[in-house]
């Protein structure tokens, strides 16, 4: 584990002396979103052209290029987990500008033991039919800031058949990609939704067609009455339990 601030020309020195290298995660020094960070696609590739064996990474950063990302799935094919976090939202390659579909795209078709994905940046339904159709073994997903319209999740449930843990926040999905998923949620963990463009209705519709799942809703805003902000749907034999807090509500 190591800080951004290593920068790119210390990714390069771990790069250069740790061929066996199996996992390697960098946090930044300044999470916020416009913060600068000192490590980028340059030191994502070092790492990939170095540390081929690499089998798990977490990258935290502010510039990435589809380039780098496709290097990495190439050189670093034992990958399990791959977690890119770009703090910015919606941050495009940083050469070309196009979205980073095919980067992550590439991850998934290269990567054929991939188990955890993170996805970040400017992504649209594209990169999210690469993943339902070639991330066949991913269990826990996170996004954030991704995807453009409901298809997206649609894509990830009807292909991502062995998912038990999905994290989504900040991104454009709401009651249709929510209620794509019915066929699904039984065999899931758990489904937690942030910020995205959730109602009530359409929360209630999920805990009306699945009488064992337990729906939680959490609303901030009390003003706008249908919309929720939070959803954590769950399995659970004891069902709902007795200990939520007042801004919980469980459907």
């Amino acid at each position: 584990m190591v800080l951004d601030t290593v920068g790119d020309e210390g990714l390069r020195a771990v790069a250069e002396t740790c061929s066996n290298l199996r996992e390697l995660r960098v946090f930044p020094l300044d999470a916020t979103e416009d913060s600068e960070g000192s490590v980028s696609d340059i030191g994502l590739q070092a790492i990939s052209e170095g540390c081929r064996k690499l089998e798990s990474i977490l990258y935290f950063c502010q510039r990435m290029t589809n380039a780098a990302v496709i290097a990495m799935s190439e050189n670093c094919p034992d990958l399990l987990v791959f977690r890119l976090c770009i703090m910015g939202r919606h941050r495009p390659d940083r050469i070309t500008g196009a979205p980073m579909d095919e980067g992550f795209g590439a991850i998934v078709m290269n990567c054929k033991k991939l188990t955890r994905l993170s996805v970040s940046g400017l992504l649209t339904d594209k990169a999210f039919a690469y993943i339902g159709r070639h991330g066949k073994l991913i269990k826990t997903l996170s996004v954030a800031f991704a995807g453009n319209s409901d298809m997206s999740l649609q894509h990830v449930f009807e292909g991502c058949t062995r998912l038990q843990k999905l994290e989504v926040r900040d991104s454009p999905f709401g009651d249709k990609g929510l209620l794509s998923g019915l066929n699904y949620f039984y065999n899931m963990r758990f489904f937690w939704m942030n910020s995205c463009r959730l109602t009530v209705k359409g929360c209630g519709d999920v805990a009306q067609q699945m009488p064992n799942l337990v729906v939680e809703v959490m609303k901030e805003n009390e003003g706008e009455m249908d919309t929720v902000d939070k959803l954590y749907l769950y399995r659970s034999l004891a069902g709902p339990r007795e200990d939520a807090p007042s801004f919980v509500n469980i459907l």
